[in-house]
């Protein structure tokens, strides 16, 4: 241990301070976890970072304190996002790179050895959870997905039919709410028909996931003013990328699935949707002589 390299000691060092952190992060979303079985096993995993941040104290020597930005980070995502999403943040930050490992191996291989099984114990501890919300990304997904076509192709075709931000923000609401309660109501009769005791549950989730995009792709129609509706158009798009780069980012590091290819997906369906509205409303517009002043 007295030969160790400076890199080698840096590396154990930011370790045992990853371990520190990440106890106190598991402690605090196992105070506010309601679940008896959740908390239970957070608490576990807090109790067992302890013991893991000791061991790298060994090869240290020294006392090494959390770091307060990233506790208070990882508290507030945990809230935001859920503590599945956060413990399968903290797994690839602690995780070892190539390079971080072959050092450790060759000079503490114990220490790589129990790095490896700590990471292996951490990822069955965290399958072990169960948050409710990820039993319902289906639901999320179905009402986000169905938003976004829907109301991104709806705002789109009546920008340039109505060229009037108020005019265009009246009617995305009034079809966004509407639309929000007949996918809630045909979700919840789905999910009865397949027998699924939480089928108001589900369909909530979904209910919920359309309005909040509705909301978010109104709402440039309603801080532009009334002639700019090419700028609130543009805004919107750009908010309808946010939420898909967003929502599958979540899904990619909450369940393991793929990013790209699912972000590239309903980026590519949304835009051709829009892009379609878009130019329907125009040729309406023009057809049907309309001039809404």
């Amino acid at each position: 241990m007295e030969n160790l390299s400076a890199a080698t000691l840096s590396q154990l060092e930011r370790a045992q301070r990853d371990e520190v952190t990440g106890s106190l992060i598991y402690r605090a979303m196992a105070k506010r976890e309601k679940d008896p079985k959740n908390r239970a096993i957070l608490e576990r995993m807090s109790a067992e970072e302890t013991e893991h941040a000791a061991v790298w104290q060994r090869y240290t020597k020294k006392t090494v304190r959390h770091s307060a930005l990233k506790l208070f980070w990882y508290k507030l995502v945990s809230v935001i996002m859920g503590f599945t999403f956060v413990l399968k943040l903290i797994q690839k930050d602690e995780e070892l790179s190539g390079a971080e490992y072959d050092r450790l191996s060759r000079e503490v291989p114990e220490a790589a050895r129990m790095a490896l099984e700590e990471h292996a114990h951490e990822k069955e501890l965290i399958n072990m959870l169960d948050e409710e919300r990820l039993q319902y990304v289906g639901a999320m997904v179905l009402g986000l997905n169905d938003a976004l076509v829907e109301l991104t192709g709806t705002i789109a075709g009546m920008t340039f039919a109505m060229m009037n931000t108020r005019l265009v923000a009246l009617s995305g609401i009034i079809t966004g709410v509407s639309a929000t309660l007949s996918m809630a109501a045909s979700n919840y009769l789905a999910e009865r028909s397949d027998g699924n005791p939480n089928a108001l549950k589900s369909s909530l989730y979904t209910g919920v996931a359309y309005l909040i995009t509705v909301a978010i792709l109104v709402l440039p129609y309603l801080l532009f003013p009334v002639s700019l509706y090419v700028p609130a158009l543009i805004t919107m798009l750009a908010a309808v990328i946010l939420i898909i780069l967003f929502f599958n980012y979540y899904i990619s590091v909450a369940k393991g699935q793929p990013f790209l290819r699912r972000f590239g997906e309903m980026a590519l369906i949304s835009l051709s949707v829009a892009a379609i509205s878009f130019v329907i409303g125009i040729l309406v517009k023009q057809f049907l002589g309309i001039d809404i002043g």
